[in-house]
C-alpha cells in the first residue's frame, strides 16, 4: 500500500481520527492524528492484515516552542514546495511505524494539548517496544505517557531536576557538587 491508500484506510476506519495528512513531496508523509484516537488507531494499524504495522520504530518528543517558518530550497526550474505547517502546540509525539510483511512504513504525529503537562496515552498494550521508548521521550521531553506501567528515568539520574531536551532546560552548573561545566 502506499501512503495515500494507508491513509484512506484509517480515515474510513476511524472517521474524525486525522487532523491532516502531509504526503508528497515531504521527505517523510505522516498523519496527524487526534490524541483521543491515538490508541484506537495505532491498534488498527497493528491488527489489520492490510496495513500489518508489526514494529514501533521510535517516539520521539518535539518542542516547537522556539520554531520558526524556514521555505525550503527550491532548484531553479523546479515547483515551488508547499509551505512548512506550522506547530499545532508546543509539545508533539512522533511515531514512526514499520510494516516488515507489507514493507511499508508511516509516520504518525500527534499534538498534545497540554503546554505545561503534555502527555499522551501510553502504547504498550500495542507494542511492547513502547516501552523503554516512551521512558526516554519522558525523561529528555518531559511528556507523561498515561497509563505507562513503569514510567521512570531511563538515562538522566533517578534525582535528576527537569528534562535536558526542552528548550527552556537550563543545564545545571552542578550535580551532586561535581562541576557541569
Amino acid at each position: 500500500m502506499n501512503f495515500d491508500e494507508i491513509a484512506d484506510r484509517i480515515e474510513e476506519l476511524h472517521q474524525g481520527a486525522v487532523q491532516a495528512r502531509v504526503g508528497e513531496p515531504a521527505k517523510d508523509p505522516y498523519l496527524r492524528i487526534s490524541s483521543e484516537s491515538l490508541v484506537e488507531v495505532m491498534r488498527t494499524l497493528h491488527a489489520d492484515r492490510d496495513l500489518a504495522f508489526e514494529l514501533l520504530i521510535s517516539v520521539t518528543g518535539m518542542d516547537w516552542s522556539t520554531w520558526t517558518p524556514k521555505m525550503p530550497r527550491v532548484k531553479k526550474g523546479d515547483e515551488p514546495l508547499p509551505e512548512p505547517e506550522s506547530p499545532v502546540s508546543r509539545y508533539e509525539v512522533v511515531y514512526h511505524l514499520l510494516s516488515v510483511s507489507q514493507n511499508h512504513r508511516l509516520v504518525i504525529k500527534v499534538a498534545c494539548a497540554d503546554d505545561e503537562r503534555p502527555a499522551q496515552p501510553t502504547l504498550t498494550g500495542i507494542y511492547p517496544a513502547a516501552d523503554w521508548l516512551e521512558r526516554e521521550t519522558w525523561d529528555l521531553m518531559g511528556i507523561d505517557f498515561q497509563g505507562h506501567p513503569d514510567l521512570r528515568r531511563i538515562l538522566c539520574a533517578e534525582d535528576w531536576v527537569g528534562h535536558p531536551l526542552r528548550k527552556d532546560y537550563e543545564f545545571p552548573t552542578e550535580y551532586h557538587g561535581i562541576s557541569a561545566e
